[in-house]
């Protein structure tokens, strides 16, 4: 599976390297933490499918890279996406890793 650790966003973000993030968590998660981008919460990817770019590189989050795997398999196998990196541990790696002000839950 594609992967990218969270220093590596890091460093992709701060190059403002074109990325789409796509966060797969609830909106109650959501809240607590995020990186910006967009919120489609993964029973919801379906019908959200046909608004995502297939040619920037996308960078798929959740909470530990569970929920986003399972995205990143359904927008690959389904969708024919080749351009997709799952977020290694998710945010909760992003929050010890990166940025500690990103709340652990």
């Amino acid at each position: 599976m594609p992967e990218i650790t969270p220093l590596q966003l890091k460093e992709r973000l701060d190059r403002q390297e074109p990325l789409q993030l796509i966060d797969v968590r609830e909106p109650e998660e959501w809240a607590i933490c995020n990186l910006g981008g967009e919120l489609i919460p993964l029973d919801d990817l379906p019908k959200a499918t046909p608004r995502l770019d297939k040619e920037t590189p996308t960078v798929l989050i959740c909470h530990h890279g569970f929920r986003s795997a399972q995205a990143l398999m359904f927008l690959q196998q389904r969708h024919g996406f080749t351009n997709l990196l799952n977020l290694k541990g998710g945010i909760h790696a992003w929050a010890l890793e990166v940025d500690p002000t990103c709340a652990v839950y």
